[in-house]
């Protein structure tokens, strides 16, 4: 899980690694949101993120 800014980083490292990994972004700049605006992300991300950790690999 990272912001979306680091999609193609993220794609890359794997890629070099061999590695097929599930992903879940979510929406950049992270540092400074509020307490609020973190959960609000992390609301929005929770499926994606449990479908990637629970799917099929």
């Amino acid at each position: 899980m990272a912001s979306d800014t680091f999609i193609d980083a993220a794609a890359l490292q794997a890629a070099g690694l061999g590695l097929d990994v599930a992903s879940v972004f979510v929406a950049h700049p992270i540092q400074d949101r509020t307490d609020e605006e973190m959960t609000a992300l992390a609301d929005g991300a929770i499926d994606a993120l449990v479908a990637a950790l629970t799917g099929p690999a």
